[in-house]
């Protein structure tokens, strides 16, 4: 008599999942590197990287940590209706969150700061997370709302950026029809249930097939109800127009802030002049570009998309190139150490997120691409080096 063969256990298989994952964000990362660096002339980059005037990183780095502080302030308001986290506890949250999105792929940092949060304070993953995708939302906006100002504004001497329209194109569907979507179902709790209804039932019928044990906490429906009220929670922050019109004037301030930064890293290189607008559409568009599924801390679709944007603004290649590693090293490096010091002093490691989320705080956690966390090699005192 011949039997099935036993499914792979959790563990293993959220192992094998991130293992894909990250196979697939590196390679991601390998084309747009080799994108990036065609034709270059690697002396003359190599030599501007010498000669860069690296002092200009540090009034970059303070301006870049106000952006953060604000981007703290935005979280705080958000998260206002759930819970009253003082602002400077908050703000390691949130450098915990760029660290781990910084250091592995797929956005793992949010779902890190959710799971910090929740643990020093109570709130559930489903409803912070809810608040972190409607961060995301703004910032995409903004983004879309950079790249829209300026691109009248700058003068192009090549068509680099033609390549970058579809992405453009279909960041700007989905960021509004996203936030459509979730203004309509703000404070409507009965609207969110009616449309969530069948993929429950369909959840809860997928985790039934899997032999989930659901003997602690009710039926597996009742838990993913559960879910869906939390992350209704989460979306109060969007009941009004004065919340929006705040959150979205917050965003803007971030990521001028961040542009800023771009402006005060230009001044290390003599060589290089574009004008603040420029920078503005560079930030606009590397950023969307690195909502693409790619390795970690963004390699490649960070900076091919920069150096196009620098190019066809009539900045030499080398000279583009030179400044936007730099400027991609100066933006990950900082934050990443910080955010690794306050995880290590949290007592959090990765290993432990990891576990406690396979567990009761699975559903909580969202879907399982949300598994970066799943490389437990490392442990919050081995992050910095990760």
């Amino acid at each position: 008599m011949s039997h099935l063969p036993h499914p792979p256990p959790p563990r293993a298989r959220r192992r094998l999942g991130g293992a894909i994952r990250l196979t697939i964000g590196v390679a991601v990362s390998a084309v747009f590197v080799l994108y990036a660096v065609r034709g270059l002339e690697l002396d003359k980059f190599s030599q501007h990287v010498a000669d860069a005037n690296y002092i200009w990183l540090v009034p970059g780095v303070a301006v870049y940590f106000l952006g953060v502080w604000a981007r703290t302030w935005r979280w705080h308001t958000m998260l206002s209706h759930l819970v009253d986290v003082p602002m400077r506890r908050l703000f390691r949250f949130v450098c915990i969150g760029y660290m781990g999105n910084n250091v592995y792929p797929a956005r793992a940092g949010e779902v890190l700061r959710s799971y910090v949060l929740k643990r020093e304070t109570g709130v559930r993953m489903s409803a912070s997370l809810a608040t972190v995708v409607l961060e995301r939302l703004f910032d995409g906006l903004t983004m879309l709302a950079f790249v829209f100002v300026a691109l009248p504004f700058v003068r192009f001497e090549s068509d680099a950026l033609e390549k970058y329209r579809p992405l453009i194109v279909v960041c700007t569907v989905l960021f509004v029809g996203a936030l459509a979507t979730f203004l309509f179902l703000a404070g409507r709790p009965d609207r969110l249930r009616r449309l969530a209804g069948p993929f429950v039932r369909l959840g809860a019928a997928v985790l039934g097939l899997s032999g989930r044990s659901d003997a602690s906490d009710g039926t597996h429906a009742d838990r993913l109800w559960g879910v869906v009220d939390r992350f209704t929670d989460g979306l109060e922050s969007l009941s009004g127009r004065r919340e929006v019109l705040v959150l979205f004037a917050t965003s803007i301030v971030i990521w001028l802030c961040e542009t800023m930064k771009y402006w005060f890293v230009m001044h290390a290189f003599p060589q290089m002049e574009v004008s603040f607008i420029t920078l503005m559409l560079m930030n606009g568009i590397v950023n969307l570009a690195t909502t693409i599924p790619a390795g970690p801390g963004y390699v490649g679709t960070f900076d091919a998309p920069g150096i196009a944007v620098l190019t066809a603004a009539g900045v030499a290649q080398p000279v583009a190139t030179a400044y936007t590693v730099v400027l991609h090293v100066a933006l990950w490096f900082p934050i990443t150490l910080l955010g690794a010091w306050y995880l290590w002093r949290s007592h959090v490691s990765l290993r432990q997120a990891n576990a406690e989320m396979a567990g009761d705080e699975a559903l909580d956690a969202g879907p399982p691409s949300a598994g970066p966390l799943d490389y437990d090699g490392a442990d919050a005192k081995s992050a910095p080096l990760a």
